[in-house]
């Protein structure tokens, strides 16, 4: 099978076909982003049960002790960061855990996730690019010799179990836990510093959480509707096909805008509107669609209820110190820092 086409410029193309081809680039095969059926089936069924429902709920005891490590931390910093001290801090300790990454290698899981994110934009800078293979290179070293010793010696963990019964080469598990590694993290930190930034902007909605708590599953579904942490994904034509009007030609690649979708206001109404309460703020698109659809989307989910909940339950003010800034990426929406003034709630028990 051809796989399909690249839907980055052919200038970034052209330097990723000209890197050291062992490295794993998260959106290139046979990373399961990249993959058709058959291969596509076959990698997607060896990771889907560690991220059905049942198994997200397993982690929920993870999660929440990880939230409480990472506030604990947070209430005592003098000057706390939003991003890197919390958003970024907690996805990170849950993904690492997932991937078997022990306690003191985790931070450096975040440099190379966050180094290696603009693979996934549109047009990376030469500099961010370049920045992406140090990283990729630094992660694919530690991931070969992690790969080595969880064949040694395997553990309770999705990447041992794809190890010991998936039947992947080492490019694959490879390329596929560096996919794994980016999405279990940088979308979570996106969702969860997209989302404290509408509720600071949105006074009132906070109020109506903090007011009932069992908003916020729906709430955390629409700071992914509202203020998506992906906005933009690709497909390939697989026929000549006319779309309102467009004629789209067999092996065209289309871009997909996932956050102006989320705006529809046939589908949404009112659609510039943030709303905790929106009854259908579940059907957006952030997640994707079809057989690509996030993998982790429940434990997205999970983990964004829990930690921002968390967050608004143990401090009762929280001032951001400055008009927060966008991350240089056109596709990974999110933010560069949110530096933050905390106060804790007067009756908060640790």
């Amino acid at each position: 099978m051809v796989p399909p086409k690249d839907a980055r410029p052919k200038p970034v193309q052209w330097l990723l076909e000209r890197t050291d081809p062992g490295l794993p680039d998260p959106i290139a095969p046979p990373s399961m982003l990249r993959v058709d059926p058959p291969a596509h089936t076959r990698y997607r069924r060896l990771v889907t049960k560690p991220f059905n429902h049942r198994a997200v709920e397993k982690l929920r005891e993870r999660v929440l002790t990880e939230t409480d490590r990472v506030l604990v931390d947070l209430a005592a910093m003098p000057a706390p960061e939003l991003m890197a001290d919390f958003a970024v801090k907690l996805p990170v300790a849950v993904i690492g855990a997932i991937l078997g990454v022990p306690d003191d290698v985790r931070p450096r899981l975040a440099d190379w996730g966050t180094s290696a994110a603009p693979l996934l934009d549109l047009c990376p800078s030469w500099p961010a690019f370049r920045t992406a293979i140090s990283g990729l290179e630094e992660g694919a070293a530690y991931f070969a010799e992690h790969i080595e010793a969880l064949r040694r010696a395997p553990e309770d963990n999705v990447l041992s179990d794809l190890i010991a019964n998936g039947g992947l080469d080492d490019r694959e598990l490879l390329t596929n836990a560096a996919l794994l590694l980016g999405a279990g993290f940088e979308t979570t930190a996106n969702l969860l510093g997209n989302g404290i930034v509408a509720l600071q902007s949105h006074p009132e909605q906070c109020e109506l959480l903090r007011a009932d708590p069992t908003l916020w599953a729906t709430a955390v579904d629409e700071i992914l509707r509202f203020d998506s942490p992906v906005q933009v994904t690709a497909r390939v034509a697989t026929c000549d096909v006319t779309v309102e009007g467009q004629d789209i030609d067999k092996g065209t690649v289309v871009l997909i805008l996932l956050g102006g979708a989320n705006h529809d206001p046939a589908v949404f109404p009112d659609p510039d509107r943030f709303d905790v309460t929106r009854p259908n703020a579940r059907e957006h698109l952030s997640f994707g669609s079809g057989i690509h659809t996030c993998l982790g989307a429940n434990l997205a989910r999970m983990e964004g209820t829990i930690a921002l909940r968390a967050l608004y339950d143990r401090f009762s003010e929280i001032t951001l110190d400055v008009v927060p800034a966008r991350r240089p990426s056109v596709n990974m929406h999110g933010w560069a820092a949110l530096p933050a003034a905390l106060i804790e709630q007067p009756t908060f028990t640790y």
